[in-house]
């Protein structure tokens, strides 16, 4: 399923979510005109487990950054086109209203801390593997995990490709987040340990780091679980 937009207006104007989509968007367009060399980029930048928790050495002749830093500027590269239009879909969609929830500062730390766990739950578990994680999903997984405590009743729009034809319909929030958190449960209960490829682990870390955090950052005056308002 892909959410297209949902029904919950926000109350502020989120400037926090869209500069971190502008950011997201400013990396990219950075990876793209390296050519080749982006994939270089990739090992500099993103979250390599052998190097930021054994002290792995880089890959000789690739320009790094403290290893440390990685599990921040892991968050602002992407994969590929479809890796990049993804991410920024579920932000746009979600993130206003999380951000509504908590007000900007704490919405910037609100995401920046999930996106760390989200490397640490992927890169902890296999600390002697040297592919590198980049991608804004792991934070992004957290303000997933955060809007699905506060708004599950919310209407979303979802595409559902069918071939050629994108189908369209209205869920509740709580059956397209629910769903989706299934879904990157079992792809990581099927991926071979040591495979590359999507991070699944970093999903499932950002999203439970999202819920238990959202009672402690959010406003006061906003209720979890916000009832069905129609």
């Amino acid at each position: 399923m892909i959410p297209l937009q949902d029904d919950n207006p926000s109350s502020i104007r989120p400037h926090v979510n869209f500069a971190l989509i502008g950011a997201c968007a400013a990396a990219f367009l950075w990876q793209l005109s390296l050519g080749p060399d982006g994939q270089a980029a990739i090992f500099a930048y993103g979250v390599t487990p052998a190097i930021l928790l054994q002290g792995a050495e880089p890959v000789p002749g690739m320009a790094a950054i403290p290893a440390e830093l990685t599990v921040m500027t892991s968050m602002f590269l992407h994969g590929g086109w479809m890796h990049f239009i993804g991410n920024m879909l579920y932000l746009w969609v979600f993130g206003d209203n999380v951000e509504d929830s908590m007000g900007h500062v704490r919405f910037v730390l609100f995401y920046l801390v999930c996106g760390v766990a989200a490397a640490l739950a992927q890169a902890i578990p296999d600390p002697g593997s040297t592919i590198p994680m980049i991608g804004a999903s792991g934070a992004i997984s957290g303000v997933l995990g955060a809007y699905l405590l506060l708004y599950p009743h919310a209407r979303v729009l979802v595409g559902i490709p069918l071939g050629f034809y994108l189908h369209t319909m209205k869920l509740r929030a709580g059956w397209v987040l629910g769903l989706w958190f299934g879904l990157q449960l079992l792809s990581e209960l099927m991926t071979p340990a040591g495979s590359a490829g999507v991070a699944f682990r970093a999903h499932l870390g950002g999203f439970i780091a999202g819920v238990l955090l959202i009672p402690i950052v959010k406003y006061r005056h906003i209720p979890l679980f916000r009832p069905k308002m129609d």
